[in-house]
């Protein structure tokens, strides 16, 4: 199990007079993971060996090791392709250790971190190898309760390739169905950014529970951040209990798939068997997902879903419902949220987001896309119903409404103010912190439409911006035309303006190519992409 960097033990110890622990892989809340070797038959394994609360009277340690064994055995029991194998389960010095079959590769959070997010294809791939591996524990009686991309191991293929085996692990806070839980004890174990609602709220909760966290592990793969990441615990409380919801832009493809496993409603949530299934279709098809029919998210049916193939446009991929329509959040729900946030506003836990920035900047082609760059949530106070062609929109609260004679229009934050480069227009902020550029041309001029014309920028990327990397560029679909979005981060052009980064979309309409990009420094990702979502979201040709 687990990666297979580690640090070397300063004395090697022997468990159960045979597995031997030699280099320690990880740390967590529920153990350390070693790679070890089993003596008596020649092969590596992982072995966790399980903490001991010293806070614990002699009879409530016991009681709680007699649980975690009882457990790990029900896991043992679990055969599936996509489930961590458990060789043996010991206890030496009164301490329980479980022997798992160690799996060469790092876990998901491990290859997000060093790569950056993962495809649409990629995404589906690893959740249609979780939902069997569900499907499977579930059948068996047992709840994972942690599902998070640190607990999804991904095997190193064979052939050096990276599309190997998808490996769910650390049932080491598992439920068996029945049976008393540590959290039914008092203390809350999981992770809060993949904790389902009902969990929060305290219901007993069930397989639907783990789905849940499958739909936020899944945003996550997507675009580098949960959607539920705050900056405190009581943020991420409300955020999960009664905030709205807003899949990353990045989750387009497979979005019915995402929506409809993030129901709070447990009783409406996507199940396995269907959200297998339309994974499988995504993979074999290319083509986003329809709903099943008798599943509708609440509060939330474009009509664009009863149309075979549909692609979201953008005001589908924020995750706000359309103008007009209810939330669909519960009473219940407001309130359950205003308790928890009551109650957490003073535990000063720090859920900091690690973001990253892009960086638009003048001079140069408009670049976006970094893979590691979550798509912040858009401000709630915007309404994200594309402008119709030719008529002006409106400007939000702390905007202005900006009509270039270029012949567009955009609403642009207050204070920006306008430059022409060329065929370009930047609308920039005081001392050029934040950049917002448009440029408007011929489709004909540029092959391959938007996608094309993006990925000749971005090989152009080390070249026009110092220290370009993390750049990723996505296909997707604008107001129903064909887009691009890019993103990257870069040195900057000195080392007093610093690392930036820039969010760009390009569409094609009508005949004509758009190119809207902001870029802003890193640490600046929050109001680079809310910059960029009104942008994008109010620019309308002025042209025609």
């Amino acid at each position: 199990m687990m990666r297979r960097m580690g640090t070397e033990g300063a004395n090697v110890r022997v468990i159960a007079g045979r597995y031997r622990l030699e280099a320690r892989l990880g740390r967590g809340g529920m153990g350390v993971v070693w790679r070890a070797t089993d003596r008596l038959l020649g092969r590596q394994v992982a072995v966790k060996e399980l903490p001991l609360d010293e806070t614990l009277s002699a009879d409530e340690a016991r009681r709680r090791r007699d649980r975690t064994l009882r457990e790990a055995r029900a896991v043992a029991q679990l055969r599936h392709p996509h489930i961590i194998v458990v060789h043996d389960i010991v206890e030496h010095d009164e301490r329980p250790y479980i022997v798992m079959e160690l799996i060469e590769g790092g876990s998901l959070a491990d290859r997000i971190a060093a790569h950056g997010p993962v495809d649409a294809a990629e995404a589906a791939r690893i959740g249609i190898a979780l939902l069997g591996a569900l499907r499977a524990a579930h059948a068996a009686g047992v709840l994972h309760r942690d599902i998070k991309p640190a607990n999804v191991l991904m095997e190193e293929s064979g052939d050096g390739g990276g599309a190997g085996r998808v490996v769910l692990t650390d049932f080491g806070i598992a439920q068996v169905s029945g049976a008393t839980t540590l959290t039914e004890t008092g203390s809350f174990v999981g992770s809060p950014e993949y904790t389902a609602p009902e969990r929060m709220s305290g219901s007993r909760t069930g397989p639907a529970s783990d789905l849940w966290s499958l739909g936020a592990l899944l945003c996550t793969a997507l675009s580098g951040e949960s959607p539920f990441r705050r900056d405190s615990l009581g943020g991420i409380l409300h955020a999960v209990v009664s905030a709205e919801i807003r899949p990353p832009a990045q989750a387009g493809p497979i979005l019915p798939v995402v929506r409809g496993l993030l129901e709070r409603d447990p009783e409406r949530r996507l199940d396995a068997a269907r959200a297998e299934r339309m994974l499988r279709a995504f993979r074999e098809t290319g083509r986003t997902p329809n709903p099943p029919e008798d599943h509708v998210p609440e509060g939330y049916a474009p009509e664009g879903y009863a149309q075979p193939g549909y692609t979201p446009t953008r005001a589908d991929l924020s995750g706000r419902p359309p103008a007009g329509r209810a939330t669909g959040r519960s009473t219940r729900g407001v309130l359950v949220s205003a308790l928890l946030v009551a109650a957490m506003a003073g535990a000063g836990v720090s859920a900091a987001a690690l973001l990253m920035d892009r960086d638009g900047t003048p001079g140069v082609a408009p670049t976006s896309s970094a893979p590691g760059s979550p798509s912040p949530p858009v401000s709630p106070s915007r309404e994200e119903t594309p402008a119709p062609s030719g008529s002006l929109p409106s400007a939000p609260s702390g905007y202005r409404l900006a009509e270039d004679p270029a012949g567009f229009a955009l609403a642009v934050p207050d204070g920006f103010t306008r430059e022409a480069q060329g065929e370009r227009v930047f609308y920039t902020s005081r001392g050029r912190t934040f950049r917002l550029g448009v440029k408007v041309t011929d489709a004909g001029a540029e092959q391959g439409g938007p996608l094309g014309a993006l990925r000749r920028s971005a090989a152009e990327g080390a070249t026009s911006n110092p220290g370009y990397r993390d750049d990723r560029i996505t296909a997707t679909r604008h107001r129903g035309h064909p887009a691009a979005l890019w993103e990257f981060t870069w040195d900057g052009f000195t080392a007093a303006e610093g690392p930036r980064h820039t969010y760009d979309l390009c569409w094609e309409a009508d005949g004509r190519l758009y190119d809207v990009w902001v870029s802003a420094p890193v640490g600046k990702v929050r109001e680079a992409r809310e910059y960029f979502d009104v942008a994008v979201d109010t620019f309308v040709d002025t042209s025609t």
